[in-house]
């Protein structure tokens, strides 16, 4: 039987940390101000190094978990299921070449052998789609959660552009400490986070 493979790949996050506000002009000359060296209209930009925020968002390391966890639960569960399927058709086999097995009852055998693995292809399907929609919601609860908070954190930055930088598939071939702000994002987020379980703890009780 095929193997499910729904674990949150670290994938899910390039690309998501793209944020463009309005720029932040100098009122004496009305040019941009320039986060390098060159003169002239230039972009404030900043970047979060993706491979670190991954690494230290307290958050999508749990969720990671959780995730794994209920993709080998729902493995060991079709996996049992589908031997106790090939089993039953063993033992099947085996009466009926003895010739222990009567027309009817042979029947009756493949009937049930069939109901059973069409019971486990439906339930496979449905565990699947579970957790992919599980995944899907997670996905854009960590985009939207990551949209707000650079959004309040730009408010006193003023970067043109939040770019993500990662060691592995990201376009940007070198970025400039400088400009590294993921220890804030890293720390905010991780409060964030706090904040939102403490508040959901206390309206549970």
């Amino acid at each position: 039987m095929k193997r499910v493979s729904l674990i949150i790949s670290s994938v899910v996050l390039l690309g998501i940390l793209v944020t463009h506000t309005s720029c932040k002009n100098d009122k004496s000359s009305g040019k941009t101000i320039s986060s390098g060296s060159n003169s002239g209209n230039s972009s404030i930009i900043a970047y979060v190094d993706i491979d670190s925020f991954e690494a230290n968002y307290k958050y999508l390391k749990d969720q990671r978990e959780r995730f794994s966890t209920r993709q080998q639960a729902m493995q060991t569960e079709l996996q049992r299921s589908a031997q106790q399927l090939q089993t039953d058709m063993q033992l099947a086999q085996q009466k009926a070449q003895s010739g222990n097995m009567t027309e009817a009852e042979g029947a009756a055998t493949e009937k049930k052998l069939m109901q059973m693995q069409q019971s486990l292809q439906l339930r496979e399907q449905s565990l699947t789609q579970q957790l992919l929609k599980e995944k899907d919601e997670f996905n854009n609860k960590l985009h939207k959660d990551l949209d707000d908070f650079l959004k309040e954190y730009n408010k006193d930055k003023k970067y043109d552009y939040i770019l993500s930088y990662s060691s592995v598939g990201s376009q940007i071939l070198f970025a400039n400490p400088t400009f590294d702000i993921t220890d804030d994002v890293i720390e905010g987020m991780n409060k964030r986070a706090e904040n939102i379980k403490d508040s959901d703890t206390t309206k549970k009780k």
